[in-house]
């Protein structure tokens, strides 16, 4: 008979393996808080554990997460879900499949949009540029062989190459990329000044998903963090509350909502920006195009890498609204038509996906996401 997962034993922690600037690495560290899951962080060491997770897991990204059992696991969004189902309480999915799906949406918008803004302030402005250039190279890189500062020139000229620069956001895109953070702490300032969490009383899903971009990035990044203190003071008293929530203080499944009103320029947003990259980006998959033009309100973003795994989120944002029982489905489908967001996400009438793609998550991958995000 196998054993029940223990999750909350300080002698058998769940050891995440990543970095204490990684985008991924605070989101998975943020929910196991809010849980109350024992874990150890160690630094992901390159390319001595880079290759163990490739190995482990099929693709070398972070962070993974290591099991007392000794299985590896990969993909935030997979090992969260797996995660509930093994330790249900407290509960961050929540209870209502309208507010649910809602926070799945925030935790998707927030995971492979946001690190536009996120990646670009950490890596466009050259003090903060040095500063987690160094920052990786201490933590992570020690097994290279080579002088630190030549590691350092590497990692900037790597992380622009892939993740700014050098993924679409050239010189005439950097004020519109800005602008969707700034827009952001405006939409989140009045959401906060309300409301302690995104759905009310307690943290769910969707300030998990938010944890990810603003835990090691907006909240770390000298540029970024000085205009979330000036801008939106109560966005920053959340960052701190989120990861200062304690399950004995909060007892997980999100308040249900009957006015979803304060939460409409968010979804607003995520219709006008990011589920249009999403087709952008399947249209690319499906033509073979590595690279593709898109213009995504009103900033131009050129030569942007495809990415097969995008599609595959797409397909799971239709999932996770056809799983709802219809009465849920109703509500849901006018809120998404107000708020722009319900074209957008059936645009598409099929998905160019590989078969079977992503069903091994969150034990295996079949393709690496964005890369390692810092």
């Amino acid at each position: 008979m196998n054993q029940p997962l223990v999750l909350n034993d300080p002698e058998k922690p769940v050891r995440v393996i990543g970095s204490n600037i990684s985008y991924f690495t605070g989101k998975l560290e943020t929910y196991f808080r809010c849980k109350g899951v024992s874990y150890r962080l160690d630094p992901m060491e390159f390319p001595r554990d880079g290759l163990a997770a490739k190995r482990e897991t099929g693709v070398e990204q972070m962070p993974v997460a290591v099991l007392p059992d000794g299985r590896w696991m990969t993909d935030t969004t997979k090992i969260i879900e797996w995660l509930e189902q093994q330790q249900p309480s407290p509960q961050i999915y929540p209870k209502d499949p309208f507010q649910r799906f809602l926070g799945l949406l925030v935790e998707d918008y927030a995971d492979e949009w946001l690190w536009r803004p996120a990646m670009h302030f950490r890596w466009y402005y050259q003090h903060g540029a040095r500063l987690h250039s160094a920052l990786i190279v201490n933590e992570m890189m020690n097994l290279f062989p080579g002088p630190k500062f030549f590691k350092r020139w590497m990692i900037r000229r790597r992380q622009r190459g892939g993740y700014t620069s050098g993924d679409g956001i050239g010189a005439a895109a950097v004020s519109g990329v800005e602008a969707i953070y700034f827009r952001l702490l405006d939409q989140l300032e009045t959401l906060f000044s309300s409301r302690p969490y995104v759905f009310g009383s307690t943290p769910s899903i969707a300030d998990i998903g938010l944890s990810g971009p603003f835990l090691r990035h907006f909240g770390q990044d000298p540029v970024p963090l000085l205009h979330m203190r000036e801008r939106a003071p109560a966005v920053h008293e959340w960052l701190a509350r989120l990861w200062n929530s304690q399950p004995a203080v909060d007892k997980g499944i999100a308040d249900s909502l009957e006015d979803h009103g304060a939460l409409r320029p968010l979804f607003q947003e995520i219709g006008r920006t990011y589920l249009p990259y999403l087709n952008a980006n399947a249209e690319a998959v499906r033509e073979g195009r590595t690279r593709f033009d898109t213009e995504i309100d009103g900033v131009r973003y050129s030569k942007a890498r495809y990415s097969r795994y995008r599609v595959w989120c797409l397909e799971q944002l239709r999932q996770n609204f056809q799983n709802m029982p219809a009465q849920a489905q109703t509500g849901a489908e006018q809120f998404l038509r107000e708020t722009g967001c319900w074209l957008p996400m059936w645009q598409l009438s099929e998905l160019p996906l590989v078969a079977g793609q992503e069903e091994g998550l969150p034990f295996r991958g079949d393709f690496k996401m964005v890369g390692v995000n810092e």
